[in-house]
């Protein structure tokens, strides 16, 4: 938790990390980062308390933006980040059972949730009324049984010291989510399982800052749903890229890394 920062300026911030994480690769899950580094400022800017509070990445592929956020808390050595998804590191491209600085992250989508679950169900039951476990799921993960099977158990059973940040970003590796099934509105189910919701723009760290406040404050789980999208936030990207896993040849990287310096100086 970093008091009184500017949750925009870390925003851009861990997306200037996550650029020099993937330019020696010239391609990967920069795409991730661009959409959700608002929730991940305003989640580790504000309110998650290493040490006491559990981190869940459902999707494995976003495992890059938590390890930008851990960087910038300073719960992740950020010498480590220069090693992201070369042979042996500890900073693997999709997150495993041994990826630093989060609680849990998994590989195939909407597991996580379900892991979550259990550690909020084990903190409810030991009395650690003051632990929370923040969730990190995608939009896509929507189209899984298996989330929902955990939402509608956590709603049953009230975990008010769950909360779930969704990026609903509308991207998959197949295409658009809403091309592929309809999940709208996304607000609506999470309610009718039990769960308080608040539907924002994820690239307004504010909105995202104060939808999270209330989220923490409910008496139910609850889940903040940020409208978000895959190549916000840098203007160097040529048009029609490919969200999902962006192609970065050199020229590019160093023209992306320069936007994104100019506007952290």
């Amino acid at each position: 938790m970093i008091p009184n920062t500017d949750l925009g300026g870390l925003a851009d911030r861990l997306r200037l990390r996550a650029a020099k994480m993937i330019a020696p690769h010239g391609f990967g899950y920069l795409g991730q980062v661009l959409s959700s580094a608002e929730l991940f400022a305003a989640l580790y800017g504000r309110h998650y308390r290493p040490g006491q509070d559990a981190i869940v990445v459902s999707p494995g592929h976003y495992i890059i933006a938590a390890y930008a956020a851990a960087a910038e808390i300073g719960v992740l050595d950020e010498k480590l980040l220069e090693t992201y998804g070369f042979d042996d590191s500890d900073l693997e491209a999709i997150g495993t059972e041994r990826s630093p600085a989060v609680d849990l992250t998994g590989g195939s989508l909407s597991q996580g949730l379900s892991g979550a679950v259990g550690f909020a169900l084990s903190d409810k039951m030991a009395g650690k009324d003051d632990v929370l476990t923040f969730a990190l799921c995608s939009d896509g993960e929507l189209e899984e049984g298996q989330l929902w099977e955990a939402a509608l158990f956590a709603g049953h059973n009230k975990l008010r010291n769950l909360v779930v940040l969704l990026d609903a970003n509308d991207s998959q590796v197949d295409g658009p989510v809403s091309e592929i099934t309809t999940i709208e509105p996304i607000a609506a189910k999470w309610e009718s399982f039990g769960w308080d919701a608040y539907d924002v723009d994820g690239h307004d760290a504010a909105a995202v800052d104060e939808a999270l406040g209330k989220a923490i404050a409910s008496d139910k789980p609850a889940v903040v749903i940020g409208r978000t999208s895959t190549v916000h936030g840098l203007k160097a990207l040529p048009e029609g890229a490919d969200g999902h896993f962006i192609k970065l040849p050199r020229e590019l990287a160093d023209a992306a890394i320069a936007e994104l310096e100019a506007r952290v100086a």
